[in-house]
């Protein structure tokens, strides 16, 4: 006898669902394709390809975008779905049916226009995933491409007067786009997708020494203090910054990065930020990488934290 409570059998079946998902290896050509398509495109771009990719990452918005347009798509169609419902009470009068009928097609028009808005952002965050969340990404991305078919045809059946496979297409796009929506959350909150991952901060206002600056050999250089990590590196004018040792998009290793012309770039996705500031100059990352004060004093470089006495952070000789 099973005597596990119905919530726990629930969670077991989402995480077999999740792992079988994840193990699916065959989705790795498809996907890559798929990126190296994407990349292409916005390779394409020219000039623009920088303020376009940091406009559907979000970088203008301190955080992914992608997530509030999902927002913005499920609040649409769930109202649709339930003007949907309205207008097929039988004890309403027909002005009123006549109206919830009407604004559930607008109200799916929304829906549909937000979900195209929300695949192109998620997409575009989704190229730079790697193995098992790759995969869940790419289940979750066809589910969702799929529901917006169905909203698509379903808009164009209440079009043409086809009120009821109308509303029972929307039906059936919603449960998938729930569907969707899970494996979105499981990108998000077990895998960390889209959050900040520049890992712990350091607090101490005190200067500390950390390295001598004949160890500087122009590249990013991991040091510790009080038990962070932090990357320090010199300009070729002379100038020190330290940097939290994370990128903040998928935890990448600033240490194997590098300096390029005032910024530093991640060696991963290639995210730039600003020396001076840790602001992200270019995606994918959308949050800045945590930037410190540094200085040289007899030929040592200090470290510190200058946020609580409201001094500009950055490289200080």
């Amino acid at each position: 006898m099973d005597d596990r409570l119905p919530s726990n059998r629930s969670q077991d079946l989402s995480r077999r669902v999740l792992s079988v998902i994840g193990r699916q290896q065959w989705m790795d050509r498809p996907s890559y394709r798929l990126e190296h398509l994407l990349s292409f495109g916005y390779n394409g771009l020219g000039r623009a390809r920088n303020g376009i990719t940091n406009a559907l990452n979000g970088v203008w918005l301190g955080h992914p975008v992608h997530p509030a347009l999902a927002s913005l798509t499920s609040g649409a169609l769930a109202t649709t779905v339930l003007l949907d419902a309205m207008s097929l009470l039988p004890v309403q009068p027909v002005t009123e049916t006549r109206d919830a009928s009407r604004f559930a097609s607008r109200a799916l028009g929304v829906g549909i226009l937000a979900s195209v808005c929300s695949a192109l952002t998620g997409a575009t965050d989704w190229q730079h995933t790697h193995q098992e969340q790759r995969r869940v990404g790419l289940v979750h991305g066809v589910v969702n491409v799929a529901a917006i078919a169905l909203y698509m045809r379903s808009w164009w059946d209440r079009r043409r007067g086809h009120r009821g496979r109308g509303i029972a297409l929307t039906a059936l796009g919603y449960g998938l786009t729930a569907g969707g929506s899970y494996l979105g959350g499981v990108l998000v909150f077990d895998s960390g997708i889209g959050t900040d991952r520049s890992g712990p901060r350091l607090h101490s206002t005190e200067w500390t020494p950390v390295l001598y600056e004949n160890s500087l050999n122009g590249k990013p250089i991991r040091v510790e203090v009080d038990g962070v990590g932090l990357v320090v590196c010199q300009s070729e004018a002379g100038e020190v910054f330290a940097f939290g040792e994370f990128c903040p998009h998928m935890a990448a290793p600033m240490a194997d990065g590098w300096l390029d012309r005032g910024r530093l770039v991640c060696p991963w996705h290639g995210s730039w930020f600003a020396t001076e500031t840790g602001q992200v100059l270019r995606g994918p990352s959308t949050a800045p990488l945590p930037c410190y004060q540094a200085r040289l004093v007899n030929g040592m470089v200090e470290i510190r934290n200058g946020e609580q006495r409201g001094e500009r952070q950055g490289g200080a000789k």
